[in-house]
C-alpha cells in the first residue's frame, strides 16, 4: 500500500546540559557528554497515513503534539527513526512562517514565491486568497497589527491555495470565528476528498471528530492510541474526565512525574543525538579559527 506519510520507530531527543560550561564543549563535540541528559519529546512513534486521511492529533499541553508537527513539515528531523512525506507539506501554525514587519498583501506573496510559485501563478490565485482570508483592509496593514485569529485566516488562505499536498494545522483555527472556522472545515473536506492529506492539531476531540476520518493520541512522548477517530477520541475524553478530577495539587504532580519519565539517562545521549547541523559546524570552525588568532596574536604580537 502507498502511503502519504510513513513514520518509522521516530524519536526526537532534546539535549539539556546540566553544567553551563558544557554548552561550550558541545561545540566541538556535538554532545553526548556524561553531563548531558536527553529529553525525549518523542519516544519511538511509528504510524502511516494514506491519501486523503484527516489525522487528529490530541494530547495534554507538553505531550510532543508540536515536535510532531514539526517534523512532519520538515522543521526539524528525527533523533532516531525515519519519516517519509510523499508531497510538498505546509505548517500552518499562528505566524508560522509569516514575517511581521510585511503586510497581509506582501506576506502572500513571499510565502507563495516560498512554495516555489511563478510571479505570474501568484497573481492568477492572488485576489481567490485575499478573499478567503475575510481581512478586508487589514491586508495592506503589517502582520504585527493582527490578531492571532487574523494570522491563523491568513496563513490557512494562503496554504490552501499553493497547491500543497500535505496540510498541517497546529491549532490555528482554534484562534479564529465561528464562521471562518466552518468554511475552514469545508476546505478541509474538499482538500482530503482530492486525496490530499491533512494533519490537524487540537484539544477538543468534538471539532477533530468534525474534521477527521483518524486519530493520534500522544501523551508526554508517547503514542498511547492510534487509529479511528471516534475510537481514539473516547479513549482520550475517558482519561481527561478522570484527569479533571484530580485536584490542582495532583494534576501538578502527575505531569511533573510524566514529564520526568521524558528524560534519559546522562550519557544516553550519545546513542540517540542526530548529527551536528551545518550551522553548528561552521559555527565550531570560526570559533577554533578565532581561538587560534587569539593565541597567535599573543604569542606573536603581544610578546
Amino acid at each position: 500500500m502507498d502511503y502519504k506519510v510513513s513514520i518509522k520507530n521516530v524519536s526526537k531527543a532534546f539535549e539539556i546540559m546540566t553544567k553551563k560550561r558544557n554548552r561550550l564543549m558541545s561545540l566541538f563535540t556535538g554532545g553526548g557528554s556524561k553531563n548531558v541528559k536527553p529529553y525525549f519529546a518523542l519516544k519511538d512513534i511509528s504510524f502511516d497515513v494514506e491519501a486523503g486521511d484527516a489525522v487528529g492529533i490530541l494530547g495534554l499541553n507538553g505531550s510532543g503534539k508540536s515536535t510532531l508537527t514539526d517534523l512532519l513539515a520538515g522543521v526539524t528531523q528525527p533523533t532516531t527513526g525515519t519519516i517519509e512525506v510523499d508531497g510538498v507539506p505546509s505548517l500552518i501554525a499562528i505566524g508560522a512562517g509569516l514575517e511581521q514587519d510585511l503586510t497581509g498583501v506582501e506576506n502572500i506573496r513571499y510565502k507563495c514565491l516560498m512554495h516555489g510559485l511563478s510571479p505570474e501563478k501568484i497573481d492568477s490565485i492572488f485576489d481567490e486568497i485575499v478573499e478567503y482570508s475575510e481581512l478586508g483592509d487589514f491586508i495592506h496593514q503589517p502582520l504585527r497589527m493582527y490578531s492571532s485569529g487574523m494570522r491563523s485566516k491568513l496563513g490557512f488562505s494562503i496554504a490552501i491555495h499553493t497547491g500543497t499536498d500535505i496540510l498541517i494545522i497546529d491549532e490555528a483555527l482554534s484562534v479564529g470565528d465561528k464562521t471562518f472556522s466552518d468554511k475552514s472545515a469545508e476546505s478541509i473536506k474538499e482538500f482530503t476528498g482530492q486525496g490530499k492529506t491533512v494533519f490537524f492539531v487540537s484539544h477538543a476531540p468534538g471539532a477533530l471528530k468534525k474534521m477527521c476520518n483518524k486519530g493520534i493520541w500522544l501523551h508526554f512522548g508517547e503514542m498511547r492510541a492510534a487509529g479511528d477517530i471516534n475510537e481514539v477520541s473516547a479513549q482520550y475524553e475517558a482519561f481527561i474526565e478522570g484527569y479533571n478530577q484530580l485536584s490542582k495539587e495532583e494534576q501538578l504532580e502527575y505531569r511533573d512525574k510524566m514529564s520526568e519519565s521524558q528524560f534519559g539517562e546522562p550519557g544516553d545521549v550519545s546513542k540517540t543525538r542526530e548529527k551536528m547541523s551545518m550551522r553548528t559546524m561552521v559555527t565550531s570552525f570560526l570559533f577554533f579559527m578565532f581561538t587560534i588568532l587569539v593565541i597567535v596574536y599573543h604569542t606573536w604580537v603581544v610578546i
